[in-house]
């Protein structure tokens, strides 16, 4: 199979590269224009082939543009929990694009890059210098891959309790650094996002949210930088790990503020959200949408096993894939479920059969790539491929069902044709 050049063969891309205009300010001026049927873009966290492979083919039956938003612990030079360098996400892409023969906009960047991001940084308690070393190598490698969009994100620090200003000097050095090696390699003008709608990133109140920008203004153009403002602002609108009601009063405070900057609002912990069509009413640019669908695709996979189970009662397979075991092994082992514990959790064992299955299935998505998993999915695949039942299929319909929800309540279907 062969792989195209580009990322895609969209119009909007085509004036993008010739104007060296980056692609999401045309996308977001087009859909911003009409005030009475705003759209907000949807973006993707790529933490499985089968989330990217859903995320093309629901944006191709909705003809909208899809961005795709990944965590230096997803993707990275290290090749994060995926099992994917810049350069590969991009390349599956592009080869499944191709497949399906899909020609609509699809944008790529990182989300949430800065120190300590990284779960490894954390783990491992590096130093300031190490980890913004290590992540202005994570944006230039992104940047060698053909991103779009960098979230630039120094919003935590293991070792103090971070200042507004501490987060704005980081900020600036780290699109400072990207915009230096940018320019020294020719590379195509991208777009920049910045906050976090996290608490400890000091962007909740309104008076910290205006003095981040001001500042943030203000030392862009001491760097001779203030043609380079971020086209989004992360920002809290009600929604976070364990609520999922948007929040209209908060975000129209935040919009109209972005507004005055020229920024759009990004809103992140979109999972599941109850009221998503609120979102382009009331002006978001964009919102990331990722642990929900790793949730359904692990449910859809225990459907599927329970069916395996089935099958082998009564023989019609020889051997079970054993998945849902293989699968909780591989995340206890990881010990990565850990960051999801609260306060007062010790440990896996010490918790209830409910939060378990929570942390489970929500961190599901750090092992799917491990070779154990991926074999044992095969096999279930397989064992259902002979007794007549698409299981590659199914988990795909059931993760596109609900991308196409979003596209649809984000009021994206047929968007395409406005350009």
């Amino acid at each position: 199979m062969q792989i195209r050049k580009t990322i895609d063969n969209s119009r909007i891309r085509e004036i993008s590269d010739n104007n060296k205009t980056p692609i999401l300010e045309l996308l977001l001026k087009t859909i911003s224009q009409n005030d009475k049927n705003r759209s907000t873009l949807l973006a993707v966290c790529p933490n499985s082939e089968i989330v990217l492979k859903a995320a093309i083919r629901a944006a191709k039956r909705a003809n909208a543009p899809i961005l795709f938003a990944a965590t230096l612990n997803q993707v990275d030079t290290d090749r994060g929990y995926t099992g994917w360098t810049p350069v590969d996400l991009i390349k599956k892409i592009k080869e499944e694009s191709f497949r399906i023969n899909h020609d609509g906009p699809i944008v790529v960047g990182i989300d949430h890059g800065g120190p300590w991001a990284k779960d490894k940084q954390t783990i491992e308690r590096w130093d300031i210098k190490q980890s913004m070393d290590s992540i202005k190598k994570s944006f230039e490698a992104a940047l060698d891959a053909g991103y779009d969009l960098i979230h630039v994100d120094p919003t935590i620090d293991i070792y103090n309790k971070i200042k507004i200003a501490t987060v704005v000097s980081r900020t600036l050095d780290l699109i400072s650094h990207c915009e230096t090696y940018r320019r020294s390699k020719g590379l195509k003008p991208i777009s920049y996002e910045v906050g976090t709608e996290e608490v400890h990133g000091g962007l909740v109140d309104m008076k910290e949210f205006e003095k981040f920008l001001s500042l943030l203004k203000k030392g862009l153009k001491e760097k001779d930088l203030k043609k380079v403002w971020p086209i989004f602002i992360v920002a809290k609108v009600g929604t976070d790990l364990h609520t999922t009601v948007f929040d209209s009063n908060v975000a129209r405070d935040v919009v109209e503020k972005a507004e005055t900057y020229n920024s759009y609002i990004k809103g992140h912990y979109t999972d599941f959200v109850d009221n998503p069509d609120n979102y382009p009413e009331n002006g978001i640019g964009a919102a990331n949408v990722g642990p929900e669908f790793t949730m359904i695709e692990y449910e859809t996979l225990s459907r599927l096993c329970e069916i395996e189970e089935e099958l082998y009662k009564e023989d019609h397979i020889s051997i079970k894939s054993n998945l849902m075991t293989n699968l909780e092994k591989a995340v206890i082992g990881s010990e990565r479920w850990k960051k999801w514990l609260k306060e007062g959790e010790k440990d896996i064992g010490s918790i209830s059969i409910k939060r378990k299955n929570w942390i489970i299935k929500t961190s599901a998505r750090y092992v799917w790539a491990e070779p154990r998993v991926k074999c044992a999915q095969s096999l279930l695949f397989r064992n259902l491929e002979q007794n007549g039942i698409d299981g590659e299929g199914i988990v795909l319909m059931q993760v596109e069902k609900a991308i196409d929800k979003y596209f649809r309540e984000f009021n994206l279907i047929d968007i395409n044709t406005l350009w």
